[in-house]
């Protein structure tokens, strides 16, 4: 009896460590998600209270047939995510390369590089908001120092450029994410392998594409499918760069859920937005659990 006794105790303690966690991902993860779910299908706007009333999939008709706002949100959102994260791995991965090489300064490079990963969001965006500022921003001012006065522009209102500046300064932000992680990935590569490349006459770029990229393959799908499922969500960068203009050239997917929820306090249509949005997420983690192999190993 008492040998039974301690069993339970023992199969309930690793239990009683994880219920904190548990209630924090119940209270803030798993409850919003299914009153979002719950939301979504009711008629639920702050300026229209007496309005308020099921209408089940009234709110997703809508989204589908008549809400061109969301088709083009759609499509900016998979443009910043193809751009940006294409963009990541191919600059991440050779800058790691770089930095893996032993030359003088290098810890001092690796922290200039990895410095803007530590560096919240928002701090971000106004370092950037700063740099692109019409009158007393870095790259204006320097372009007038260089007598270009002509090349000045209205970086973050001007249609052409816009998407591309905005581009600028999440690289800036997310490229350190791949240069970590690759950095890590390269430190297991082992230096026979280049050594006996070597000797056979392989130059460096067969020696890149023969020895490297099939040893951090795994760390490029991990990093490569995580970064889609980050950047897909990425809203306060956009947001307090551009909130979505001009032209709704920068509204993507997360900003639209932005305005529809918070600024125009329709709860109900941006619940059914957000949950389109988490059913796309799903697609791409479906994607990552399949590349894994579902945990077993992406080399496996």
């Amino acid at each position: 009896m008492q040998h039974t006794r301690k069993r339970r105790s023992q199969q309930l303690f690793p239990w009683l460590l994880l219920t904190p966690t548990i209630l924090l991902i119940g209270t803030f993860h798993l409850y919003p998600t299914i009153r979002s779910f719950s939301y979504s299908l009711f008629r639920y706007e702050r300026t229209k209270p007496a309005k308020y009333g099921w209408i089940g999939l009234g709110n997703y008709i809508n989204i589908f047939t008549s809400d061109t706002k969301f088709v083009n949100s759609l499509l900016v959102s998979l443009k910043w995510v193809v751009i940006q994260v294409a963009l990541q791995v191919v600059i991440g991965i050779l800058i790691a390369v770089l930095l893996n090489r032993k030359f003088k300064g290098r810890g001092i490079f690796r922290t200039i590089c990895i410095a803007p990963w530590a560096i919240s969001g928002v701090l971000t965006t106004m370092l950037w908001l700063l740099m692109y500022n019409d009158s007393i921003g870095f790259i204006n001012s320097l372009l007038r120092s260089w007598g270009m006065r002509s090349a000045t522009q209205a970086w973050l209102a001007t249609s052409s450029i816009v998407f591309g500046s905005v581009i600028i300064a999440g690289l800036w932000k997310g490229i350190p994410f791949y240069i970590i992680n690759m950095l890590a990935a390269l430190q297991g590569v082992p230096e026979d392998l280049y050594d006996a490349g070597k000797i056979d006459g392989a130059n460096a770029w067969k020696m890149f594409w023969h020895i490297t990229i099939p040893y951090i393959k795994g760390t490029i799908v991990f990093t490569t499918i995580m970064r889609c499922i980050s950047e897909f969500q990425t809203v306060d960068l956009i947001l307090t760069m551009t909130n979505g203009g001009p032209m709704n050239l920068t509204t993507t997917l997360q900003v639209y859920i932005y305005q529809k929820t918070i600024t125009e306090g329709n709860y109900g249509y941006g619940s059914a937005l957000a949950v389109c949005s988490f059913m796309i997420m799903l697609v791409f983690s479906f994607i990552y659990l399949k590349m894994n192999n579902f945990g077993k190993g992406v080399t496996e």
